[in-house]
C-alpha cells in the first residue's frame, strides 16, 4: 500500500468513527444487527474502535497494526452479525 493510499484510507475509516460522534442515529440501523441490546453505547464503541484503527492506519509506523487490527475488527462484526440470524 502506498503512503498516501494508506493515508486517505485511514483518514477515511477515521472520519467514519466520528461520524458515529456527530451522528449517531444514522449508524444505529447497522449497530442495531450485531449489537441489539444497548445500541447507542455499541454504536459510540465502535466509533472509537473505527477511529483509533483508523488513525493507526493512517500513520506509517502503525500502518500495519492498523491493517491487522481492522481485519480482526471486520471479523469480529461479521461474527456477532452471523450470531444474530
Amino acid at each position: 500500500m502506498s503512503a498516501r493510499t494508506g493515508k486517505v484510507l485511514g483518514l477515511g475509516i477515521a472520519a467514519t468513527g466520528l461520524a458515529h460522534f456527530a451522528a449517531p442515529a444514522a449508524f444505529e440501523p447497522v449497530t442495531k444487527m450485531a449489537f441489539a441490546d444497548d445500541v447507542r453505547n455499541w454504536t459510540y464503541r465502535n466509533g472509537a474502535t473505527e477511529l483509533a484503527i483508523g488513525l493507526a492506519i493512517a500513520a506509517r509506523p502503525t500502518r500495519k497494526a492498523g491493517v491487522a487490527g481492522l481485519a480482526v475488527y471486520a471479523g469480529w462484526l461479521a461474527k456477532r452479525v452471523l450470531a444474530r440470524r
